[in-house]
């Protein structure tokens, strides 16, 4: 079993390095919170085989409170991993979250940087592995809003209909996601080879570029996308995390949102998801006996999925004449495709209700539907 202390456990990475460690069986976490007093960590220390340093202060009443919260607990930490080496040769690697403001010269980046100091000496004299890492703006899961992160504030208010506060569109930041920060941390302290830049400092891939109007105006087509049911490709980089990020900070009551749904005698039409290159996703119902469908296409194409009843799908290509039937049900997971330049229809069989899943390739146009009727 790996002991592994954390520092500031409770705070927005602390959180979420928990939550990743606790899925762990072989991991056993001990957490130092505001809760403890910095004479208490050295005890907290005893038979931990990593730490991960991320207390600190960067928003304090008193200036004061920056030395004592960051170069201050640093160096106890320091002293008493450096202990543990003299004693026992136990050399205790230690991950820190410092602060790209550390290269600035201003009482918080003044105590990060003294913070370094403290580990990388640590380093030096005593052969203690240390991971300094100077973060750019962390985002993702709870992350507190109203705070010190641009993206937790847009994606709370946002969320909420509540306005935000833009001084400068065209201001850029750097970004990282805290599940990517997470992951390097966890590969350290797994064995990984550390990797720096040329400072010395450790890294962490990916960093996104962007602006703030940028990032507002992606959050809020986030937002939009319940009206729209047009998605943004949020499959991967920065708009995947973002996307994320903005829903994690949904209110409870807004987990759920209806659709448009058309009912006429043959059944039930709804649209559930547009996106911008891929299509869209819809269902449909049909009553017993109903036939829906009936044209045929030049160029879209369509997945259907009967997930419930019994579906006879007709064919006939539009050249030839050639004519086929299918015949699925939702007792089968079961695609069945339309073809371009083929007419086709599908007519529930059944005794009960049919739902069929659809899936076609574009967003569908009403000044180019592309779908033209002719009966089979």
């Amino acid at each position: 079993m790996l002991k592994i202390l954390i520092t500031g456990a409770n705070g927005f990475v602390g959180k979420n390095l928990q939550l990743h460690l606790a899925e762990r069986k072989d991991v056993e976490v001990v957490c130092f919170t505001r809760e403890h007093s910095t004479a208490q960590l050295p005890a907290l220390l005893q038979g931990v085989a990593f730490v991960f340093h991320m207390a600190g202060i960067n928003r304090p009443q008193d200036p004061a409170e920056f030395v004592t919260g960051n170069a201050d607990l640093t160096q106890v930490l320091c002293d008493a991993v450096a202990e543990i080496a003299q004693t026992s040769g136990k050399k205790v690697p230690v991950v820190y979250t410092s602060s790209t403001q550390a290269a600035r010269d201003n009482p918080y980046g003044q105590s990060k940087r003294a913070a370094e100091d403290a580990l990388f000496a640590l380093q030096r004299e005593h052969g203690v592995p240390v991971h300094v890492f100077r973060l750019p703006n962390v985002f993702g899961k709870w992350c507190k809003p109203n705070y010190n992160s641009a993206v937790a504030t847009f994606c709370h208010n946002v969320a909420r209909e509540l306005p935000i506060q833009i001084n400068d569109p065209a201001a850029v930041v750097t970004l990282v996601y805290v599940d990517d920060v997470i992951e390097r941390f966890v590969q350290l302290m797994d064995g990984a080879d550390a990797a720096v830049d040329s400072e010395g400092f450790a890294t962490v891939t990916p960093q996104y570029t962007s602006t703030v109007g940028e990032l507002a105006g992606l959050i809020q087509t986030f937002k939009d996308s319940r009206q729209t049911l047009m998605t943004e490709r949020v499959g991967t980089g920065l708009v995947r995390a973002l996307y994320a990020t903005y829903v994690s900070y949904l209110p409870v009551e807004e987990f759920t949102y209806t659709v448009p749904m058309y009912d006429d005698p043959r059944g039930v039409f709804a649209e559930m998801l547009k996106t911008p290159d891929c299509g869209q996703f819809s269902y449909f119902t049909a009553h017993p006996g109903i036939t829906r469908g009936g044209h045929y296409h030049h160029t879209k194409t369509e997945k259907f999925l009967v997930i419930k009843g019994q579906a006879r799908f007709k064919f006939r290509h539009m050249q030839t004449g050639e004519s086929h039937e299918l015949v699925t049900s939702g007792a089968k997971a079961e695609i069945v495709e339309t073809v371009p330049g083929w007419t086709h229809d599908i007519t529930n069989i059944g005794s009960e209700e049919m739902i069929v899943m659809l899936w076609a390739n574009e967003v569908f146009d009403r000044q180019r539907p592309d779908t033209f009727a002719c009966p089979l």
